[in-house]
């Protein structure tokens, strides 16, 4: 191997987008700049999941290996995780951690090229729920995850020797700290680079202290330079600080978390890292959510041919219980967690005026206490307006793709969003307010031009919410026009083949460059 980027070095007199075209041009072929990309994350569908964090393990991996580069990936193995052929590549780990010493079991299998590693650990894995229960977040998370983050690399050094470790969330942010603590100098590692991504920065693991001490850490990690965060350790932090490089789910969230609104209290230490802070946006796995090939809708439909849709929007409110004798009648569907952060409370507050339209809203989430009383109460309101499912359901969530006219995406934040382009796909326009994936994925549509794909707002309020959700509906009038509204998103390609890309150009960058993380702080 002549060693990635020798050949190639996108931003180097060239665009990302010519990178990008240039990586994309022999897909699967690219042995002699293949890399060996490490990722550490504490879910990967389908073998564990409790949202869009999974979804990335799942489809990313599988995508840079499409490309022609060695992937694996490293989960915790929940007393939930449904895995099969394991093969046992250690039969027990030594892992010392302050007083303690740790012996996990590591099994592996490979699934569509990709090596899955999963850490066996009952103490710690084999319990209800990945994090915590209905009661709250588990005592020992910070001992729990940083054992997962020093097998991660254990793995690392013992089986997989990376060019690239990425690490996703705070769950696994202790491991690129762990490179330029525990295991700097390590020969082990001299060519590997840490890239840590930011799903979502509202979640810290924030503990006391003393985890430190029990997790074996230096106290002199404990500065404002290091892990400290108004009085806690931040494991978050342990990424931001000593990753070589950060991503984020989109471009906009990027530029958005450097910023005292949406920063989580890292604004400034992300602004001082700006240089090294690429956003990706999130793709969509279309082997999925594809419309022609799915096989849980009514009827499968395609740009071309259009019928199945009408066939699956009389599916979608049978399904909820919904008259569907007036199938002209415009459906929104919101598929979401039921919290402030996706935009309920402008729904809360806009719901008597919004269910006085011309239009039927079917929900499918479950979430916040007040919120799943809210929408049941405003069901009883208006009996037939509303289609409300308090769960989440695979099946139903591709029923409401396929068979909604529109999709309602309010959020206050969302870093990438995958529902707006499961939409755009399905030809179910979307309407979402203009904040992270949401204002990249989507560009307002222009009647006089014909461009664009959806209706987005700005401001965080039900006036401006509304008002989308008002020219929504005055476009669906117009039958020829929303016709070619539902086409420009049809045809769009979010699929991670091209978000892929951009990845394989930036561990390109960052192999051919020296380190750029901070000093580990003195003692």
């Amino acid at each position: 191997m002549t060693g990635p980027g020798t050949d190639r070095k996108p931003g180097a007199g060239s665009t990302l987008d010519e990178a990008i075209a240039a990586i994309l041009e022999p897909a699967g072929e690219q042995t002699d700049n293949s890399m060996k990309i490490l990722m550490a994350a504490s879910e990967v569908e389908p073998y564990s999941k409790t949202g869009g964090l999974a979804d990335v393990l799942g489809a990313l991996p599988r995508a840079l290996a499409a490309l022609g580069h060695q992937v694996g990936v490293v989960a915790p193995l929940y007393r939930s995780t449904r895995a099969f052929g394991l093969d046992v590549v250690f039969e027990s780990l030594t892992i010392p951690m302050g007083s303690g010493t740790y012996f996990p079991r590591v099994y592996s299998s490979v699934d569509q090229g990709v090596k899955i590693y999963f850490v066996d650990y009952p103490p710690f894995f084999d319990r209800e729920g990945y994090y915590g229960t209905a009661a709250g977040d588990y005592a020992d998370n910070a001992l729990r995850f940083m054992l997962f983050s020093r097998v991660a690399v254990e793995l690392a050094k013992l089986d997989f020797r990376p060019h690239v470790l990425h690490c996703h969330d705070w769950q696994t942010a202790m491991a690129p700290l762990l490179l330029r603590t525990l295991y700097a100098g390590d020969p082990a590692f001299a060519a590997t680079r840490t890239v840590f991504t930011i799903h979502n920065l509202g979640y810290h693991g924030a503990f006391p202290p003393s985890v430190l001490a029990d997790a074996g850490l230096p106290g002199s990690l404990f500065t404002i330079d290091g892990l400290e965060f108004f009085g806690n350790v931040s494991y978050l932090k342990g990424g931001l600080v000593f990753a070589d490089k950060l991503t984020t789910v989109s471009e906009a969230y990027a530029r958005e978390i450097q910023t005292p609104e949406y920063g989580h209290g890292v604004d400034g230490l992300l602004r001082l890292r700006s240089h090294d802070l690429a956003g990706v946006l999130n793709g969509v796995d279309y082997s999925h959510w594809d419309p022609q090939t799915d096989p849980l809708i009514a009827q499968p439909y395609s740009p071309a041919k259009m019928d199945g849709k009408r066939a699956c929007k009389k599916d979608l409110l049978a399904t909820f219980d919904l008259d569907s004798s007036n199938l002209s009648r415009p459906v929104i569907g919101m598929v979401s967690r039921l919290a402030a952060q996706k935009g309920f409370d402008l729904l809360a507050a806009a719901a008597d005026g919004l269910m006085q339209l011309d239009l039927t809203l079917v929900i499918l989430g479950t979430g916040e206490p007040g919120f799943e009383k809210l929408l049941a109460d405003l069901q009883k309101r208006y009996p037939g307006k509303l289609g409300l499912r308090l769960a989440y359901d695979n099946a139903i969530a591709h029923k409401i793709e396929a068979g909604s006219d529109m999709f309602l995406m309010p959020s206050r934040y969302e870093p990438s969003g995958l529902n707006q382009m499961y939409s755009l796909r399905y030809g179910t326009v979307p309407i979402v307010r203009a904040t992270g994936g949401l204002d990249d994925s989507i560009e307002p549509f222009d009647p006089a031009t014909k461009q664009g794909n959806g209706f987005k707002f700005a401001a965080y309020t039900p006036q401006a919410m509304m008002a989308a959700v008002q020219q929504a509906l005055a476009l669906y009038q117009q039958r020829t026009l929303w016709a070619v509204v539902q086409r420009n998103g049809m045809v769009q390609d979010y699929s991670w083949k091209r978000s892929a890309a951009k990845y394989v150009a930036l561990y390109e960058d960052l192999i051919a460059a020296p380190p750029v993380a901070a000093p580990v702080p003195g003692p």
